[in-house]
This record gives structure tokens, sequence and C-alpha cells, in this order.
């Protein structure tokens, strides 16, 4: 009987660990790669997992948002799968590097050219993205995942404050806090400015070392006749008092 019971709890067990970790890994997500912050530049993950057991994903399309739209969207290309992007007119143009941009990206598509993501698989879309928004604290993507049986799953369902999980919540990317000194990534010329920067400051460091060091050997080969001098005047000592010695 007891062994019943514990059997019948470990199954129930077992069968809560799956409920709960089922929504938490299913649904399509994105992540960035280190960190998003406002204003920034950031590579983001859509994170694609398969649900079924007897189909392959074959499609994904993701829809960007347009009340705070993303001047740059470039896509990583990736081995097997055929990747289409979407520009769309803005109703208010952006300002990006001094310049109006009167058009971004709204839907960027993969669709699979081979076998898609398997049963059992997950795979990750990696997009540039830029700049970040600093009025606000997420971005909304909605995505749609579409299976080898043409069955399609709409993650497009918004997240309300203080309600539940919806049953397929749209893919939501976290905003962390524009750096302290206001910088939101830099230009070529800058990072090759920050370069001869931080190669003349190596060779000033290491100069010093090298000065240190020359130094230190100095120090070392002034104590060491220093030891070496007194050690011969006491030798010479000891001798005369010897010879007297004799002598006497």
């Amino acid at each position: 009987m007891k062994a019943s019971r514990f059997a019948a709890a470990a199954v129930v067990a077992g069968s809560a660990v799956l409920v709960l970790s089922g929504p938490a890994f299913a649904h399509v997500s994105v992540q960035p790669e280190g960190t998003a912050a406002k204003g920034g530049y950031a590579v983001v993950d859509f994170k694609v997992p398969n649900e079924r057991d007897n189909a392959s994903t074959t499609k994904l399309e993701v829809t960007f948002p347009t009340d705070h739209p993303l001047a740059s969207a470039m896509p990583e290309p990736i081995d097997g799968w055929k990747i289409q992007v979407t520009k769309a007119t803005l109703a208010k143009p952006i300002e990006l590097h001094g310049k109006q941009i009167s058009e971004a990206v709204s839907k960027i598509t993969w669709t699979a050219t081979g076998k898609g993501v398997e049963p059992g698989f997950f795979q990750k879309f990696p997009v540039s993205v830029g700049t970040l928004p600093e009025d606000t604290d997420e971005l909304v993507f909605k995505a749609i995942q579409t299976y080898s049986n043409k069955e399609v799953v709409r993650w497009i369902e918004v997240q309300e404050d203080g309600a539940e999980e919806p049953e397929n919540p749209a893919p939501v990317l976290a905003l962390s806090a524009a750096s302290e000194d206001g910088h939101h990534g830099a230009s070529a010329d800058e990072a090759s400015d920050e370069s001869a920067d931080d190669a003349e400051a190596a060779a000033t460091t290491t100069e010093a070392a090298d000065t240190d060091s020359s130094d230190t050997t100095a120090r070392v080969l002034g104590v060491v006749g220093i030891v070496v001098g007194a050690a011969g005047v006491a030798y010479g000592v000891l001798a005369g008092r010897r010879r007297a010695t004799t002598d006497a």
C-alpha cells in the first residue's frame, strides 16, 4: 500500500513538473545577446522550440513594433533558411545618426529550405536591432509559427498587467537602462581611436614596467655590492687579527 501511494505521488509530482515547466519553454521568446540598453544597439535571438512530435517548424514570421519602430534590423544568415525582410513607410519619420528615416523594418520572415526545426529541437534566429527606444521599458514582437503539417500557432497575445500569462504570449524584449556616460555604441572611428589609446596606454605601462624593473635590478645589485664589500672588510679585519696573534 505504501509503495502504491509513493508511486502515485511520484507520478503526480512528475506531472506537475511537466505542467509547470511546459509553458516556460514552449513558446517563442526573444532575448538579447548580452544587454539591450535603451538608446543603443543589440543583437537579439528569437528562440523557437518545436512543440510537436510529428511535425517540424518550417516558417517563422516576426512582426516588429509600430509604436516604437526600429530604424535598423539586420538578420544573421542561417544555413537552411531563406530570410525575407519587409519594410513599411513610417507615419512619423525618425532620426538616426542625423538623418531622417521614413521607413523601417515591419516584418522578418524565415522559411526553411530543408527540414526546419525538427521535433525535440529549437532554433535561434539572431537579428541586430537599433537604435532601441528610450521612452519604453520593453518591445513586443508578435510571431507566427508554422509547422510542416500546415498547423499555424500565433504568438500574438500581449501580457496584461496583473493578469495571468496568456496561452499564446507574444515575445517581449526587456530593455535595460541607458549607460550612465550616455554612450549608446561607438562608431568605427571612435573604436579605432579607443584602440589607439589602449595601445598607447599599454605601451606606457610596459615602458614604466621596464623602467621599474631596471631600477629594481640596480638597487638589488647595489645592495649585493654593499654586502660583498662589508664581507670583504670583515674578512680583512679577521685576517689581520690572526696574523697579529701568530706573530705574538
